[in-house]
């Protein structure tokens, strides 16, 4: 694995950081699992999993839970990278809420975010038992995801009350549960978009190739440009342009726009991000309901 560039040693600190709370989780929950969503944040989280518990394998399996909007590229990515580092992979669905409710255009947004990742994450993890989940929210991302500590207390019904967590002093964590309680794990609490994309290049992982830059046929709807052709299609008024752009952020194709841009490599990202004035989420429509909607839907159980 790749040496971080020694202009860099804060990604030194968040590193260490990161595995130190990875090997903590390890050593604490008896039945631990790893929520991986394809995306940037979960690539480096892999990453970290891989340096904290070399040389031996991930003590823990990944969890993907799929709505089955994504973007083909991701689903295509999860399958190969899952396979050549030897990870387990469980896949959870909902598959009962989308024969109820039926074909991408008759779901929204709000819609897809409550049945096909807060129930269905839920649902995933009762079933596994598990009794931590490890995932990729930074608290730089968006106001809710500020208030989360790093060992986020979930009572019996999986749901989050930001007033009833447990204080953090230093690098002690209190992990306590009883039966049926669990832990919302975030190692990436303390990092931001920019360290993700350094880290990203110091280590040269992998990422979907969504996120770089090229010509994409796209649809101009409620301010966003949403991906054509898989599950968008023009609706009256409506037309499929030719856009140079990139994905800043990933999700299901029917709530995520790309952004205008040039950057094509990893570098030419970190330089966009740089002049960047607004949060990568502003293009994640699921974020953008109300002012408290995403603190609505973590007190639910969603990530």
């Amino acid at each position: 694995m790749n040496t971080i560039p020694y202009n860099l040693p804060h990604l030194k600190e968040l590193e260490a950081e990161s595995v130190h709370i990875l090997r903590e989780v390890a050593a604490e929950f008896e039945k631990p699992v790893l929520m991986y969503s394809v995306g940037k944040d979960s690539s480096v989280l892999v990453r970290l999993a891989q340096k904290a518990f070399a040389p031996g394998k991930l003590p823990f399996p990944l969890l993907h839970v799929n709505t089955t909007f994504k973007f083909r590229e991701m689903v295509e990515f999860r399958d190969r990278y899952v396979k050549e580092i030897g990870a387990e992979l469980i896949v959870h669905t909902n598959r009962k809420a989308l024969e109820r409710i039926g074909p991408p255009e008759k779901w929204t947004c709000t819609l897809c975010a409550n049945l096909l990742k807060t129930q269905a994450l839920i649902a995933a993890l009762r079933e596994g038992g598990f009794d931590a989940a490890i995932g990729g929210a930074r608290r730089d991302e968006e106001k809710s995801r500020a208030k989360e500590r790093v060992f986020s207390f979930r009572d019996k019904n999986m749901q989050w009350d930001p007033k009833n967590q447990r204080p953090e002093l230093w690098n002690l964590f209190n992990t306590a549960h009883f039966k049926g309680e669990s832990f919302r794990v975030f190692p990436l609490s303390n990092w931001t978009e920019l360290d993700v994309w350094q880290y990203i290049h110091a280590e040269n992982i992998p990422v979907v190739p969504l996120y770089f830059a090229r010509h994409r046929p796209v649809i101009r709807r409620d301010g966003m440009l949403l991906l054509a052709g898989e599950l968008n299609t023009p609706r009256p008024g409506e037309s499929v342009e030719n856009v140079l752009c990139r994905f800043r952020t990933l999700g299901c194709q029917l709530c995520t726009g790309a952004i205008r841009s040039a950057a094509a490599s990893v570098p030419e990202i970190i330089d966009e991000i740089l002049l960047a004035t607004y949060s990568e989420r502003e293009h994640r429509a699921v974020d953008q309901d109300r002012e408290d909607s995403m603190e609505e839907k973590k007190r639910e159980g969603y990530f």
